[in-house]
């Protein structure tokens, strides 16, 4: 594999955006850590005294915010670039470091402004000249009735550390003491299967290789499902201690909170899948029918449903048509898009140390950066229509809000990645003529469908009822908890054979360590649809630009209505589960002539 000196610039990160050279960037966090901190400092203790130092401090302390973040990811991306690089992994140490001491600089702030009184804080808030304060105070002091007296607040400060052994220990048994079998791949020959192979093995055309990668993985999870159910069980139990001492109805309910979401947003999402759960079963039967198979299993969901295609997409040719698909988005869009072409944005392919995956990173006052790890296959044209729409929700959201309401939340972050990746599969969708080439787009687009809402939502469902049956006084051993998501694949996925094996990937889901966070993908997969769908329709994207400059300058329920999208009623994910509805439909047409 190539070095990073090797590849051709043109396809690198110009990191000169930034800051013209490493010693320019070293120079500046070396004043960061020497001067900016001390001045944090003398802060504390005088946010109350007046407006004038209510605005001075808080102003102050994300002045010294951007220029940290700035300073952090200069020394993150380079790393990501080449993390083989000794002085890349400096770099990205000293950056860390001067972050840490930040965050434990600025710790006073928020208790700090609770403790001003709601008279004097709303006096503060008045003039006009405040109102780019008002969301971010708002956001602190509506959780005044969750927040306790100052020692029990320190005690459970305290219990942090203490409350994350339970992920702790899933990381290090998953990631380091469980070992994985050794299987057999196309050839017969035999493989060691990890966690990072084992997606490529699950897709495999060759029935006998998924099924054996997928008996081989989740036979290793059922070796200590007690052990799983038991760090699980204790993750609920902390969730739903923490929940119970700051006066929340549910775990579910204090995990919403942060992003002032209500339940019945979680409720309804469930509840308008399980309604769309005929046509699963219909594309579940169709995807049999296109196998050949017998019957369907469960390691049989993954791999292609139209065979032998040949779908080769040159980078060059990708970003052509990521800028045709977007071409209902407006001239604006498109010019932003050459811009990020033109001023390298992109790090496109893989070289020696690079980071593997995909993100796109915002960076405040700059642009954003977007790794790719680009391999001329249609799902990296997909990458980087997905990546490009993040980038350019930051970059509009940064060049509309002040640096203290820039920042969206995760909940809408997905919103505008998806939106592209509909927009492609729709004009490859109305440009494609060859019909094996449209079937495998149509099952790219449906498998996003089934990988993102149906089953995020079968994983929304089951941390739901998980910890209803601790708040109720019910065991999690490990056969309840395997009973559970038993019932849930036997209803999402109804049609398909159910082996014993499938019943333990509960406890392969990392994201349950991080309470309520799934269904958030299934909520943004479905606005995004919900939105693509009425830009191509209507040719209006007015309110979903209007939607990318909002960063965090509101709630993300509030943010989404702008763009058409009410997820406080389930019509959102049923419009979207009614195009998932008309894919199917249009698959199994062409299936049929081919």
């Amino acid at each position: 594999m190539p070095t990073r000196k090797e590849m051709d610039p043109k396809y690198q990160w110009d990191f000169t955006h930034m800051y013209a050279s490493d010693a320019v960037w070293e120079a500046e966090l070396d004043r960061c850590v020497k001067e900016d901190l001390n001045r944090i400092a003398a802060i504390e203790g005088t946010l109350g005294a007046s407006r004038e130092a209510f605005k001075a401090g808080i102003d102050t302390v994300y002045e010294i915010s951007e220029r940290l973040e700035k300073l952090y990811i200069y020394a993150n991306l380079h790393r990501t670039a080449d993390g083989s690089e000794p002085k890349h992994q400096e770099m990205d140490q000293k950056a860390m470091s001067a972050y840490v001491r930040f965050s434990s600089a600025v710790a006073f702030m928020e208790p700090e402004i609770l403790a001003i009184p709601e008279e004097t804080l709303n006096a503060f808030l008045a003039p006009d000249e405040m109102k780019p304060y008002r969301f971010m105070i708002e956001n602190i002091t509506r959780t005044r009735a969750h927040c306790l007296d100052a020692q029990r607040e320190r005690m459970l400060a305290q219990l942090g550390d203490a409350a994350q052994t339970p992920q702790d220990a899933y990381e290090m048994l998953t990631n380091v003491d469980m070992e994985l079998p050794m299987i057999h791949d196309a050839n017969g020959n035999e493989v060691q299967l990890t966690s990072g192979n084992f997606g490529v093995y699950r897709e495999s055309p060759v029935r006998a290789v998924r099924e054996e990668a997928f008996n081989a993985m989740f036979g290793t999870y059922k070796k200590y499902i007690n052990t799983f159910a038991a760090l699980y069980g204790g993750n609920v139990k902390q969730n739903q201690f923490n929940a119970n001492v700051r006066n929340y109805g549910s775990a579910c309910e204090a995990a919403l909170f942060r992003n002032n979401i209500p339940v019945s947003v979680y409720d309804s999402l469930i509840e308008a899948v399980h309604e769309c759960l005929p046509v699963m079963r219909e594309y579940l039967e169709l995807r049999k029918e296109a196998l050949g198979l017998e019957k369907l299993d469960m390691f049989d969901l993954y791999c292609p449903m139209v065979k032998n295609v040949d779908y080769q997409v040159p980078f060059e040719e990708a970003k052509k048509m990521v800028k045709k698909a977007t071409e209902p988005l407006g001239e604006e869009y498109q010019n932003l898009l050459d811009k990020a072409y033109s001023e390298h944005w992109m790090d496109v392919y893989e070289n020696k140390g690079k980071r593997s995956g995909a993100f796109s990173c915002g960076v405040f006052g700059v642009h954003p950066y977007v790794l790719l790890n680009y391999t001329d296959a249609l799902d990296d044209a997909f990458t980087v229509a997905h990546e490009l729409g993040h980038a350019m929700h930051s970059y509009k959201s940064d060049n509309t809000q002040d640096f203290m309401n820039h920042d969206y939340c995760i909940f809408v972050a997905e919103v505008a990645s998806t939106v592209n990746e509909v927009l492609l599969t729709k004009y490859l969708l109305k440009t494609e003529t060859d019909k094996a080439r449209r079937a495998y787009v149509l099952n790219h687009f449906l498998e996003g469908f089934r990988t993102t809402v149906f089953r995020q939502t079968l994983f929304a469902e089951f941390e739901r009822k998980a910890h209803e049956l601790y708040q109720n006084g019910e065991p999690l051993t490990a056969e309840r908890l395997t009973a559970l998501y038993r019932s849930l694949v036997e209803l999402y996925y109804a049609g398909a054979d159910v082996p014993e094996n499938i019943t333990y990937e509960w406890a392969f889901i990392p994201h349950f360590y991080t309470a309520f966070y799934v269904y958030q993908y299934a909520t943004g997969f479905s606005s995004a649809v919900s939105i693509a769908t009425h830009i191509v329709e209507t040719g209006d994207a007015e309110g979903y630009l209007k939607f990318l400059t909002t960063g965090g300058s509101d709630y993300p329920l509030n943010e989404l209505k702008l763009a058409g999208v009410d997820l406080t009623s389930p019509q959102p994910v049923k419009d979207a589960l009614n195009v998932f509805k008309a894919s199917v439909e249009e698959l199994r047409e062409l299936l049929k002539e081919l």
